[in-house]
């Protein structure tokens, strides 16, 4: 317990958990933009689930951490003269996936494809019951298959983060792995901390993209961005992610002085322009 209240390990679980939740942000905006397509009353549900899904699955992780360590030392094929381990290939995975789940987001919200929902409407009570449990079913299991991506991603910005070095502790290590418990006890606590706040703001973002479509397109855009990010990186293209959660940030702020000036309405007109329409009336 010592070993958990000095100095260095605070300052290090309050880092990792900072940084866990800014690396959350591409998680939340994911399962936001899929809660979304449920009915009300399910979304709630759908955000708890999936996000106590994403800790239980980056604890599970920690624990394996071992094993994990070495997704990417063991080359399994050679793509584009690169060697691809087991981690490359599943960021690759996950990023064709995202890739693919905002582009068609992104179409069935320009095109306006409510013809399952209409139906839905018109059915019959037992048939809409059974119709939400699949989508909600379907709507669980696309998070968990996004989350195993954020959690590897995640885990190993953990133990970059976290000194596991046995000989900086007193305690000895975890059963199974060669990480002292002090170690995997401040990451399995950022992680918690972490799920923790991106469950506290993910009722609020989600509701603020459903009430702004403009918003949510912008989301699908971000969800387009990281899914590239994450090819890129398993093909070890690396993208510093400084610069993706700069240009995100701009977007946003941008996108919020245009909500701003619409909500303003119209901007008056200067002197000049009712001078002008003066004169044009009285001719």
């Amino acid at each position: 317990m010592a070993d958990l209240l000095r100095i260095e390990s605070l300052l290090a679980l309050l880092t990792l958990a900072s940084l866990e939740i800014v690396l959350g942000i591409d998680n939340v905006v994911f399962i936001a933009i899929l809660s979304g397509k449920l009915p009300p009353e399910l979304r709630q549900r759908a955000r708890v689930t999936g996000l106590a899904l994403a800790a239980i699955g980056r604890i599970v992780l920690l624990l394996c951490i071992t094993w994990i360590i070495t997704l990417d030392q063991h080359s399994l094929f050679e793509l584009f003269e690169r060697e691809i381990s087991v981690k490359d290939l599943i960021l690759m995975v996950g990023g064709l996936f995202l890739l693919a789940k905002a582009t068609w987001e992104i179409h069935h919200n320009l095109e306006g494809a409510h013809g399952d929902e209409a139906a839905g409407k018109r059915g019959s009570g037992t048939g809409a019951g059974k119709s939400a449990a699949e989508s909600f079913g379907r709507v669980i299991a696309q998070i968990l298959a996004l989350d195993l991506v954020f959690s590897i991603d995640s885990v190993m910005t953990a133990v970059g983060m976290v000194n596991v070095d046995p000989a900086k502790y007193t305690s000895g290590v975890f059963p199974g792995t060669t990480i002292p418990w002090p170690a995997l006890a401040i990451m399995i606590l950022a992680v918690l901390l972490a799920i923790a706040v991106m469950l506290m703001f993910a009722g609020p973002l989600s509701r603020f993209i459903e009430h702004h479509p403009t918003m949510k397109m912008l989301a699908l855009s971000f969800l387009l961005l990281i899914g590239t990010v994450l090819v890129a990186e398993g093909l070890h293209f690396h993208i510093p992610r400084g610069y993706i959660y700069f240009a995100m940030g701009f977007s946003l702020f941008v996108e919020l002085l245009n909500l701003k000036l619409v909500k303003k309405g119209p901007p008056r007109p200067t002197m000049e322009a009712a001078a002008r329409a003066l004169e044009e009336s009285s001719h």
